[in-house]
């Protein structure tokens, strides 16, 4: 599938729709977009609130206390402002007061987690400016609103010194009739006065569609069986000089590199909707975490691991709604030893449902996980086997 483009002194409603259409493929909330405002004959401005509620047992307390806690929190509580300026000019800003309530966190503070520009004069050439999703892994790529299980790894996904969201430029595109697709941004990555060297981090991403082409931005966890998808990924992560291996002596500077490999199937059949995703990531800073790096250094920075999940959807509807199971498999090596032992490394194992009363824009889900560790430590719950249960209501309008 090839998307269209149009003459740019052109103004028609298809090259209006492509438009609007390029920068929803950019979105956190894939195709799911509220009520939209036209300005004269080009501008129009889309209105978007999500929900994410969720009532959370979980088998130990905090760092200190082994007393298991049951939490009802707000996972993401968003509101979105998204539109196109003229037929090439997009924008997006999206606030948030993520985790409000979360332990007895309450009030927190409205901030903006993405705000950006966008230029779609071809599709084979397009950029981002401003704060936006780090281009590297595609769990982080897929829209937090449009999952397959009930979040994303809780920090394989996320790159130690971009984290979710960087402030930077991309420049992206999409060729061979959509089928391949290519990602290049330059970002702030780590700043600061333990950064070594003040350089930029840079980042490179393809994929290649074996059957239907994703061809937007941001990719979905689940498609809910309208689209037969077969994408494989890879994608880079580099910055010079974000640490130093000796901090008190300014000493033995490190960079960081990383890379993932990453691969998605959905297969919709008369017997339901199959569903199955992958991917094997690599975080290296030199081995800086083991050494005497700066109190700030993310224990992330020395990561390794990969998760696998899977989901199926039965064929009809259930009540009022469809249902659909999910399972995932992840495994993360941090490398990073205390005493000589390394004790974070884990095991994550969970199953759960969605009910689909409404698409994703109304949905309940439930998700039991079990978390192991390769060596309990002795005295941190947080780092010692335990288990969790989450049950979620999404609303989208």
């Amino acid at each position: 599938m090839k998307i269209p483009t149009v003459p740019r002194n052109t103004v028609s409603p298809l090259s209006r729709a492509c438009a609007v259409g390029l920068l929803a493929g950019l979105l956190p909330l894939g195709a799911v977009a509220g009520p939209t405002i036209e300005f004269g004959e080009e501008g129009s401005l889309t209105f978007t609130y999500a929900l994410q509620g969720w009532l959370q047992h979980k088998g130990f307390t905090s760092a200190t206390d082994n007393g298991s806690s049951n939490d009802a929190f707000l996972r993401r509580n968003r509101l979105t402002f998204s539109g196109q300026y003229n037929d090439f000019v997009g924008f997006y800003a999206q606030i948030e007061a993520g985790n409000d309530s979360k332990l007895g966190e309450d009030n927190k503070s409205v901030y903006y987690r993405d705000a950006y520009v966008t230029l779609d004069y071809l599709d084979e050439v397009r950029f981002i400016a401003g704060r936006f999703k780090n281009t590297f892994s595609r769990e982080n790529l897929e829209a937090c609103l449009e999952p397959l299980t009930m979040d994303r790894a809780e920090v394989l996904a996320y790159t130690p010194f971009g984290g979710s969201r960087d402030t930077g430029l991309a420049v992206w595109g999409n060729l061979l009739d959509a089928k391949f697709q290519y990602r290049v941004m330059i970002a702030d990555g780590r700043e600061g006065d333990e950064v070594a060297e003040d350089n930029p981090r840079l980042t490179t991403r393809v994929h290649y569609s074996f059957w239907e082409p994703e061809f937007n931005y941001g990719y979905l966890g689940t498609y809910l069986g309208t689209k037969k998808v077969l994408t494989v990924g890879a994608a880079y992560d580099m910055q010079e000089g974000v640490a130093y291996g000796n901090y008190v002596a300014r000493s033995d500077i490190k960079d960081y590199k990383a890379w993932t490999v990453d691969a998605f199937m959905e297969y919709p059949a008369a017997s339901g909707v199959y569903t199955l995703s992958g991917a094997v990531f690599e975080y290296d800073t030199g081995g800086a975490t083991n050494m005497s790096p700066d109190p700030a250094l993310p224990v992330t920075s020395d990561l390794e691991g990969y998760y696998v999940k899977a989901g199926y959807m039965l064929p009809n509807k259930v009540g009022k709604g469809r249902l659909q199971f999910f399972g995932r498999h992840e495994k993360s090596d941090y490398g990073v030893e205390t005493g000589g032992v390394e004790y974070y490394d884990q095991n994550w194992n969970s199953v759960g449902a969605n009910y689909y009363l409404d698409g994703q824009r109304l949905k309940v889900s439930f998700e039991y996980a079990d978390i192991s560790f390769d060596t309990e430590h002795p005295t941190n719950p947080a780092l010692q086997d335990y288990n969790q249960a989450t049950l979620g209501l999404q609303f989208i309008f």
